[in-house]
């Protein structure tokens, strides 16, 4: 068995020799019930000593790639399908194609998930990334799935495990700078989740709240359900209005300021570091808490100023990050830091909704910190997520009219498309939906649910969509504007 390793490279031997006879399994060239080569024939054979070929078929058990027989051997599991070979397998469900264009957050949401069920539909409107790196991750489920019964399947508590909670922790201190600690945070089933508690904690119906405009739509459907009177103060390239934020602080004392200030959605701007200083400056002026939403972290093609938390030294500001947006959306692992008084109050809230997150995603989390994946896999989806961002942009000035106007994000998944005041909106997103084109509705983004002719685009797609998409998105304005 032929095994090249790169012995200068940052990833341990062992792990360089479970990736490559992964690949070998999961292609076909091993087949099931064949035996792997004696851990000292490997050993000779690689040149390592005979520890390190232990720990990486260790791995591959842990994996379920292989099974160890005692006094015979390693041999390649049964059923271990290539992502070739099961991606043929056909779905059952029925497939419903959506004829008219999105009504509310829920619609938007249906429509998006049908779309991945169809392949000839390109789905712009989504809030989650393409996916990538499934096999790495279904290798970090297996293995975390090896834990104690009694660990992985009891109860929690609320505020999550504490190793997960630990790993949070680091990452954002080397990642942001943000100095937490594992007492400060709280594991959440997603972001979603997070914002709804910190909105039930902050808030009560008649509470009038800021936000930007336009802002993230899920959170705008969450204050509308609540009975939260909402102030949208308009974006600007640095990001919120901050003399009408002063002008609203002073004349309707609101109870919070919710701002998605890195990579913000829709619109992808991130605010600069003095912006975001005047920011936390007017907040502790007025003693308004502050909610920040940094659900793109990560994905930033450059680095991103510090987040506000960095700049808090009152307690004022609630910090949100996940998982979902970085690594896979069906992994709702979401978290929030929180100092101070709120903290415990958090936690407590948390135990009402849910008891905890699910142990199991917890600790294929915990476990794709821990192996070092989360940090290749950060650096790998930004390359690819760079190009689709140039491409669809590319793409953009080559086919839409010169009166249409967007926005260049430095990262995250979205480009803001604005369109002139006349354009037939709902015109333009029920053809490109007949088209298979799937839009983000931009006026589901402000508060008031009207603003301006708009709509949000998702560049995480295949370069091959977003040549087709773009195209035909392209065509359609031409037929609506002058």
């Amino acid at each position: 068995m032929r095994i090249p390793l790169n012995r200068s490279a940052q990833e341990p031997i062992y792990l360089q020799i479970r990736d490559r006879i992964s690949h070998l399994i999961t292609s076909g060239a091993l087949q099931a019930g064949e035996q792997l080569p004696s851990i000292r024939a490997l050993a000779e054979s690689v040149q390592v000593n005979k520890l390190t070929v232990i720990e990486a078929y260790s791995v591959l058990e842990a994996d379920g790639l292989v099974s160890a027989k005692q006094g015979a051997g390693y041999f390649v599991n049964n059923a271990m399908l290539s992502p070739e070979r099961s991606s043929t397998l056909e779905t059952d469900q029925e497939v419903v194609i959506p004829s008219k264009w999105g009504e509310s957050f829920f619609d938007q949401y249906m429509d998006s998930l049908q779309a991945q069920l169809h392949p000839d539909v390109i789905d712009f409107t989504s809030g989650f990334p393409r996916p990538s790196g499934l096999e790495d991750l279904a290798k970090i489920a297996r293995r975390a799935m090896t834990q104690v019964a009694d660990v992985l399947f009891s109860y929690d508590f609320p505020q999550g495990q504490f190793t997960l909670r630990k790993q949070v922790a680091q990452m954002l201190a080397w990642k942001l700078g943000l100095e937490a600690s594992a007492d400060n945070l709280i594991i959440t089933n997603g972001s979603k989740q997070a914002l709804s508690l910190a909105f039930q904690y902050y808030l009560r119906a008649g509470d009038w709240v800021i936000v930007e405009c336009p802002t993230y739509h899920g959170a705008i459907a969450i204050l509308e359900k609540m009975g939260i009177k909402v102030i949208g103060i308009p974006m600007q390239n640095d990001g919120m209005n901050l003399e009408l934020l002063h002008q609203y602080l002073r004349s309707h004392q609101p109870k919070l300021i919710y701002t998605v200030s890195t990579l913000h959605n829709p619109t992808g701007i991130t605010t600069s570091q003095s912006h975001r200083r005047e920011l936390i400056s007017l907040a502790e002026k007025y003693n308004c808490p502050i909610l920040e939403d940094n659900a793109y972290e990560g994905l930033n093609f450059e680095p991103a100023p510090a987040p506000l938390k960095v700049l808090d030294r009152n307690d004022l500001v609630t910090y949100i990050g996940t998982f979902s947006k970085s690594l896979m959306p069906g992994l709702r692992v979401g978290y929030m830091v929180s100092t101070g008084k709120h903290y415990q109050a958090l936690v407590e809230l948390k135990l009402l909704h849910d008891l905890h997150v699910s142990t199991v995603t917890q600790a294929i989390a915990s476990e794709y910190i821990a192996s070092g994946h989360y940090r290749r896999h950060l650096n790998h989806l930004r390359t690819i997520n760079h190009q689709r961002h140039d491409r669809m942009l590319q793409a953009m000035e080559q086919h839409f009219p010169s009166s249409v106007r967007w926005t260049v994000p430095n990262g995250g998944l979205f480009i803001w498309v604005q369109l002139p005041n006349h354009t037939p909106m709902q015109i333009v997103g029920q053809e490109a939906a007949t088209q298979q084109v799937l839009i983000g509705r931009g006026k589901l983004f402000f508060p008031d649910g009207q603003g301006y002719p708009a709509f949000r685009l998702n560049f995480s797609q295949s370069l091959e969509d977003i040549d087709r998409g773009i195209a035909i998105l392209g065509n359609i304005l031409k037929q609506h504007l002058v």
